[in-house]
């Protein structure tokens, strides 16, 4: 196969991004794990690309969770999704930006069925404004946030001061990219690089001088699985498939891990803590664990943003061993700083995971 061949091929795996004029649909659980990414990625898109990007404030859950886990039925989600697009419309936007994976593959699916059936989709319009008076259209682009730092990564890099390189060694940081299940292998045209080549993660670490770790249990869900963790009786499922990543990815001795879902990064970084405790095992050479980040995190630390008002601090996997690697400089002091400028106490520290 030649270049061109190669070219043509790759296209497929491509997609349709906006260049501006974002409408931003917040996560339920996301403001609950990494409330400082929310406010990095709105910073980055209004202060450093210079983007317009709405942040509406009377949002609600999407009911992705009620959803999958066969508590609402279809028909109820798709009316609450219509009321979320309601306002993006209202507000005058067409580009719609879910800042969840989970989020992303909802309104994705329910999107393409309205496609496959709009008899669904004037059923939902009836729907809604009979109980809201409201109206709405489909958005033109939806795209997710780590689609929009992936699409201007180059943009982003001539802005960053650090990069992804050991400052003691001058070799790239070693990262593994862990990508959402519902980012790109329910919809697979919708993701960048699709289910077999997703790239949106990686795209960035290599672009800011990283190197990607290919492991055998690289696209092995991260454990998380809805019915796996929030029925408590099937949590074992859960720790037990990020066990598996973890044991996978040891012998490549990643610097960190990054993830574009809110509970990937979640159940990354906090079984770490659990299997820490329950099996006194950890899964780098030091004792230390693996620091997970999410996208957005990794973004604004090259960036120069503060780690602690990032909220690096709420990660269970401390961060201080990488920070340095990369020659970040922060202060320790400044770790249990409140909004009020008073030290918050310190919590307990784990009897295994070294912090």
């Amino acid at each position: 196969m030649n270049v061109a061949e190669n070219n043509n091929n790759w296209k497929d795996y491509q997609k349709e991004i906006a260049d501006d004029q974002f409408f931003y649909e917040r996560s339920c659980i996301r403001q609950t794990f990494f409330p400082g990414s929310e406010a990095a990625f709105l910073k980055i898109m209004r202060d450093i690309l210079g983007k317009e990007i709405f942040d509406e404030p009377n949002l609600h859950t999407c009911t992705a969770i009620g959803y999958h886990t066969d508590i609402l039925p279809f028909e109820t989600t798709m009316t609450v999704i219509a009321r979320i697009f309601a306002l993006m419309t209202e507000a005058g936007y067409e580009n719609f930006v879910p800042s969840c994976v989970t989020s992303f593959g909802l309104f994705t699916e329910v999107t393409e069925e309205w496609k496959k059936h709009p008899e669904m989709l004037e059923q939902t319009r009836d729907a809604l404004y009979k109980a809201t008076g409201r109206t709405f259209e489909t958005p033109k682009n939806i795209a997710h946030p780590s689609d929009l730092i992936y699409k201007f990564r180059f943009d982003l890099k001539e802005k960053m001061p650090y990069s992804l390189v050991n400052r003691f060694t001058g070799k790239p940081l070693r990262v593994v990219d862990h990508i959402g299940c519902h980012y790109a292998k329910t919809f697979p045209q919708y993701g960048i690089g699709g289910a077999e080549f997703p790239c949106v993660l990686s795209g960035m670490v290599e672009a800011w001088g990283g190197e990607t770790i290919d492991y055998p249990e690289r696209r092995h869900c991260c454990g998380f699985g809805f019915r796996q963790y929030l029925i408590q009786a099937n949590r074992g499922y859960s720790i037990a498939n990020s066990k598996k990543k973890f044991e996978s990815m040891e012998p490549y001795e990643p610097d960190f891990m990054v993830a574009n879902c809110p509970g990937c990064t979640m159940f990354l970084d906090k079984w770490q803590y659990a299997i820490a405790e329950m099996e006194n095992k950890t899964y780098d050479k030091h004792g230390y664990g693996i620091p997970v980040l999410t996208y957005e995190e990794m973004t604004a630390l090259l960036l120069g943003f503060d780690p602690w008002e990032l909220g690096l601090q709420l990660h269970q996997v401390q961060v201080e061993r990488l920070l340095d690697k990369i020659g970040i400089p922060y202060n320790p002091d400044d770790k249990y700083k409140g909004k009020s400028g008073k030290i918050l106490p310190k919590p307990e520290k784990p009897r295994n995971l070294l912090v």
